[in-house]
């Protein structure tokens, strides 16, 4: 059992017929406690309905809440997602929410401390507060893992460099590595030779990117290591990299050899995306056959 801290936003995925209880770093979260990881998650929550929904929900799924905050001028965050006929999401995040406000306490900082992991995203840093508390965090964490989550106009080339050159280790998806690359001057076609730039810009040894049904790449000590996808039907992908990240980190931190680690995640991510909302329980058992499948 690894003990992990998880950092930023949690909300509400408002869909056209639906809402669900979401966020990048809670969609982590969940995946790692269900692995049977020690899981702590820092946000905050508006003091209305919606936050005491999510409050409860976190609770129930046995992540540990007590730096969960809780703000008495802000609401509760919500993003509108709209899916396409492929199943893929497109989404308009709400601004001045309660996860724009995230405090720095003795507590997160204590917890934070303790972690065998610490896992953040970038769109948290779309605020100062939240990003001011996020970089101190980022001075006591022991293993600090960026999940790169570029939604415009929400971040800065300028802040995603700095959180880049303090993570030791940095996912992607596909999209988002050749448009960073660029910002920072660096042009190629060619997935590898993005991420060796990426390596060399921010002194990073570990790097993982996803390519959606095309599976995924992850670099470690100057090796590459390939999946090439699970064929699943897609209701919707909202939560799949999520699910992913956690599912990889959970393996990469037992040590297990990384291209058995890619090949599991790959396989979590696919059955998420093959399900509806970002995080719908799956057994071991019917990981391990799907993977043999």
């Amino acid at each position: 059992m690894k003990n992990i801290v998880c950092f930023g936003e949690v909300l509400w995925d408002v869909f056209p017929t639906h809402k669900k209880i979401g966020g990048a770093p809670l969609n982590v979260a969940l995946r790692l406690q269900s692995f049977g990881n020690k899981v702590s998650i820092v946000t905050r929550i508006g003091n209305d309905a919606k936050g005491e929904e999510i409050a409860d929900f976190i609770k129930a799924h046995g992540v540990n809440s007590e730096n969960v905050q809780i703000d008495s001028a802000l609401e509760t965050g919500a993003v509108d997602v709209v899916l396409d006929d492929t199943g893929s999401a497109s989404y308009t995040i709400n601004s001045n929410r309660a996860w724009d406000n995230i405090q720095l306490t003795e507590s997160a900082i204590e917890k934070t401390k303790q972690a065998d992991a610490f896992i953040f995203g970038s769109l948290v840093a779309r605020d100062l507060t939240s990003r001011a508390t996020l970089y101190a965090l980022l001075e006591v964490a022991k293993y600090k893992i960026l999940d790169t989550n570029l939604r415009a106009p929400h971040y800065t080339t300028e802040v995603l460099s700095h959180l880049m050159s303090v993570a030791d280790f940095l996912k992607f998806n596909d999209d988002e590595i050749f448009e960073i690359s660029k910002s920072l001057g660096f042009e190629s076609t060619s997935l590898e030779d993005n991420i060796l730039f990426i390596a060399k810009e921010t002194n990073t040894k570990s790097i993982c990117v996803t390519k959606g049904s095309q599976g995924a790449i992850y670099y470690q000590d100057k090796t590459f290591y390939y999946n090439e996808g699970y064929k699943v039907k897609v209701v919707d992908t909202v939560g799949a990299g999520d699910s992913f990240l956690g599912s990889l980190i959970t393996k990469l931190l037992k040590d297990t050899p990384p291209q058995e680690a890619i090949d599991y995640a790959c396989a979590v991510g696919a059955l998420v995306a093959s399900h509806e909302g970002a995080n719908p329980k799956l057994d071991e058992s019917d990981i391990l056959a799907f993977m043999k499948s």
